[in-house]
């Protein structure tokens, strides 16, 4: 691995616990030689994440719509900001420049990251980890969803296997390193009409 992709939330939330996650996991992704890459932005715990990698001595890159550059205030003191049309361009580049990808808390938008990055490793369109850091039991309940869509058949369990929740930063990139995606031969069931 060399570069970790960090979906996160463009507020701090309410719980201070989530900025120290931020802040740790920044500083962990350094301490492994690793670079990062995230939504560019300078607010929230994208900022927080950001700053503190950067402080510790990663390359970071940020990826930002031009929509969003004036909402997310660009980050001007990352090692690299490139700017993008639109959120797809974000997400494809993001995807592509790393080697897997840490979930922080955050809303809408974050959780849409994350979905659709397990969603083209199920497919195989890419073979990349993604692990939800699950400070203060934020992700328990998305967990708990994962494990009823398997329960109810639109999830094969292999699949839902390859999404980690992790306690800590460091357990959540040692998570990452031993990641092995899993095929799955027939992972749709049909019916014949």
């Amino acid at each position: 691995m060399k570069r970790i992709c960090v979906f996160c939330g463009s507020n701090p939330g309410l719980n201070p616990a989530y900025a120290a996650a931020a802040r740790e996991l920044g500083r962990v992704i350094a301490a492994r030689g690793l670079g990062l890459v995230y939504g560019g932005g300078h607010v929230g715990l994208m900022g927080i994440v950001a700053d503190a990698a950067m402080r510790a001595g990663a390359e970071v890159t940020g990826i930002i719509p031009e929509t969003l550059m004036q909402r997310e205030l660009g980050h001007g003191a990352i090692t690299e900001l490139r700017v993008v049309a639109t959120m797809h361009e974000r997400k494809a580049m993001m995807a592509d420049m790393a080697d897997g990808f840490i979930v922080l808390p955050g809303g809408i938008g974050t959780l849409e990251e994350a979905v659709e990055a397990f969603t083209w490793t199920q497919l195989g369109i890419h073979d990349k980890g993604l692990v939800f850091l699950n400070t203060a039991q934020y992700w328990e309940r998305l967990g708990a969803v994962f494990d009823h869509m398997v329960a109810e058949g639109f999830l094969h369990e292999k699949h839902r296997a390859m999404v980690t929740l992790a306690a800590t930063p460091a357990e959540a990139l040692d998570a990452l390193a031993s990641f092995a995606p899993v095929a799955v031969e027939k992972w749709a069931q049909r019916e014949e009409r």
